[in-house]
């Protein structure tokens, strides 16, 4: 990738064993897959989704999609500012327009993209040609290369296939917190025969099957690899952090010294330790988990 390499991604990603007596007692491994090293600013899967996308761009402008706290806003936002691309952020909310700019969104608008508010009725039928040509237009953002809310298009799945590549050999179970479930259906697909996927997902609503379904159709022509989800582990719904889950991320970091992303990872964390204690992995079984991403700070990056 052309224009990515300058960035100097560190792939294949490392893969770290941790001793946890909580997995270790029931005769389970715990590997971390460490996709929050491949960059310091294009942490983990977003590396993954927006690399694929930046190369079929061919230079024009990039607009995408995402709420007042969005990953995947800042993501594109930093990939922008490093390659030189301009790009716009379509932001849910028109009402935010009249308010100062939070930490996430300061920090797009610091990397040079250019912020459109819209209301939340249009903004649940962006996907409708009509409606996202009205946007685009609004937006002064018409000749621009659309990327999708969290990135998850068929060039993104395809690009994730390499992080279940990465892992074939490596574990039984390989486990990942799913927001769109784009970094899921191309996992599954790049994984082997033998190994399946677990998608722990952060937003409540029961929705994401069909939608990576409709995904690996998109990208594959049809269904691909073994996977699953367990959806009770969203605490609430999207950017919902409990004291409890709070807690259980500090401990986890005290325990692994690994700093623990409260939104996705710690989700995915909880899950994993609450599966093993109901004995949902047989003895024996070696279980990777993704990271996704690191804790962000608005004084970072």
């Amino acid at each position: 990738m052309t224009g990515l390499d300058t960035l100097r991604p560190r792939l294949p990603s490392p893969l770290q064993e941790l001793s946890d007596a909580r997995f270790g007692r029931r005769g389970l491994r715990l590997l971390l897959k460490r996709d929050d090293l491949i960059h310091p600013e294009l942490i983990g899967n977003k590396w993954r989704k927006l690399a694929p996308n930046i190369e079929a761009c061919g230079g024009r402008p990039l607009v995408t999609f995402g709420g007042a706290y969005s990953n995947h806003l800042r993501a594109t936002a930093a990939a922008g500012r490093l390659l030189g691309l301009p790009t716009v952020g379509v932001v849910r909310g028109q009402e935010l327009a009249d308010r100062p700019l939070n930490a996430s969104l300061a920090r797009c608008a610091a990397d040079g993209m250019r912020l459109h508010f819209v209301d939340r009725s249009t903004y649940r039928r962006k996907t409708e040609p009509d409606v996202l040509a009205g946007v685009l237009r609004a937006a002064g953002a018409e000749d621009a290369y659309v990327i999708p809310e969290g990135g998850s298009n068929a060039e993104a799945v395809r690009g994730c296939r390499a992080l279940g590549e990465e892992l074939r050999g490596q574990a039984d179970v390989v486990a990942l917190a799913c927001g769109t479930g784009g970094t899921l259906a191309g996992l599954a697909a790049g994984l082997s025969p033998a190994q399946r996927a677990l998608g722990i997902p952060v937003l409540k609503g029961g929705f994401l099957t069909a939608g990576i379904r409709a995904l690996q159709q998109q990208s594959f022509g049809g269904p691909r690899g073994a996977w699953t989800l367990d959806e009770r582990f969203h605490f609430g719904g999207y950017a919902r952090v409990p004291t409890d889950l709070d807690a259980f991320a500090e401990d986890f970091e005290e325990r692994h010294g690994v700093a623990v992303e409260r939104l996705y990872v710690a989700k995915l964390l909880y899950g994993l330790v609450a599966l093993t204690e109901e004995g949902a992995f047989p003895r024996g079984t070696t279980v990777a988990c993704v990271i996704t991403g690191r804790p962000w700070r608005s004084a970072g990056t």
